[in-house]
């Protein structure tokens, strides 16, 4: 196997094809002969659709498996000329105002029901913040919200817009729990009607307002702006449009924060995720994403990688999808469920192994002096 990873790989007629120099982590069952021709024809695609079909199995830990195939891979340099058709035929669909919202309905508007069988309460799917070794995931969430917050130095009479809200649960967050007043942009219908369900039941929908709308409809004047996991869906080429928008509505004070999962280097999303999971969607690196920022002249006040928080959150996220296959199955197949099984395991495997990020940035005006001189205000008790 190309890059030598530490997994054997054995055929229908039990032969043994390949095994690695080292001791293997797991082994890699080829159950029927269409899976080669799948893998011979596009690899960057036939694993998975292999796997989904039931054409492969994996003899062990599926996380391990895919690990030891990352770092095997992670050496592995395809020719220019491979590299270039790649990057065609992998090409992510485009996030125009006429396609983002198909983009959105393949994977949030799945089903609330879906979702609300592994995420934790507040239905939060995002990367978490583990700030106790022993935390449970409903309550790295909640650290998570209370770092963004932090870090955005909300307090009571701000205005805050959010650029993707999910179902609800940052904006929700922080008007109950820091007095700002918020107005937050989604596409996704389903997670409008929960999150605006989620804050009249709250008492809060004078203080948040959800719309129903595309990021670039955004309109008004705030001090805060905010977007946590919703630029993997924006795409490079209009990240200058992005900071476009932010530009006109952050005000002359204003703080913002982007919180995305991100790459090393520019390069494509899996052609597996952006087939089957996540249509759309393009990682950024962080040379990219100053092409939201240096235009408009915003200072970059702090960059944290939380890589491994989400490397965490993506197997609490497993486990709990595991607990409740049974029930997955019956409202889907069971091609959905090993679908998303390698989806979830593969995402933590992405993580471990560094081929993912979780990138936070920070930024505001650049002649805005209104900044704490050190990072104590987020680690104090409140």
């Amino acid at each position: 196997m190309t890059g030598r990873p530490a997994v054997s790989v054995s055929l229908w007629d039990g032969q043994e094809v390949y095994t690695p120099a080292v001791p293997a982590v797991a082994r890699l069952r080829v159950l029927d002969r269409r899976a080669l021709v799948r893998m011979l024809l596009r690899s960057d695609v036939g694993f998975g659709d292999s796997y989904r079909d039931g054409l492969m199995e994996v003899e062990g830990d599926l996380v391990e498996f895919l690990e030891a195939v990352y770092r095997g891979l992670a050496g592995a340099q395809p020719s220019p000329a491979r590299r270039e058709m790649m990057a065609w035929l992998n090409r992510p669909r485009s996030n125009s105002l006429a396609t983002a919202r198909d983009n959105i309905r393949h994977h949030y508007d799945i089903g609330n029901d879906f979702y609300r069988l592994w995420l934790d309460e507040r239905m939060v799917y995002t990367c978490a913040y583990y700030t106790r070794p022993e935390a449970m995931l409903e309550e790295a969430q909640l650290a998570k919200m209370d770092h963004v917050a932090r870090k955005l130095r909300l307090e009571p009479g701000l205005t805050v817009v959010e650029a993707g809200c999910g179902w609800g649960a940052l904006a929700i967050h922080m008007a109950q729990h820091y007095g700002v007043t918020v107005r937050a942009y989604n596409i996704s219908h389903e997670q409008i009607a929960f999150a605006r369900e989620r804050a009249t039941a709250k008492g809060l929908e004078d203080r948040v307002e959800f719309v129903e709308d595309d990021y670039r409809h955004i309109e008004g004047s705030y001090d805060r702006f905010v977007s946590v996991g919703m630029l993997e869906h924006v795409g490079p080429e209009h990240y200058p449009q992005f900071g476009r928008l932010i530009d006109a509505c952050l005000k002359p004070s204003g703080v913002g924060l982007v919180h995305t999962i991100g790459r090393n280097r520019p390069m494509p999303n899996s052609a597996w995720i952006e087939r089957r999971i996540f249509p759309g969607s393009r990682p950024p690196s962080l040379s990219e994403m100053t092409q939201i920022f240096e235009p408009f002249d915003f200072s970059v006040l702090d960059v944290e990688n939380l890589r491994l928080h989400y490397a965490r959150t993506c197997a609490d996220w497993l486990e709990r999808f595991n607990h409740v296959e049974d029930q997955v199955e019956r409202m889907f197949d069971q091609r959905f469920v090993r679908t998303w099984r390698l989806y979830l395991a593969g995402s933590v495997a992405a993580f471990t192994t560094g081929s993912l990020q979780l990138f936070q940035v920070l930024f505001a005006r650049a002649q805005n002096n209104e900044l704490p001189l050190t990072r104590r205000h987020l680690y104090a008790e409140r």
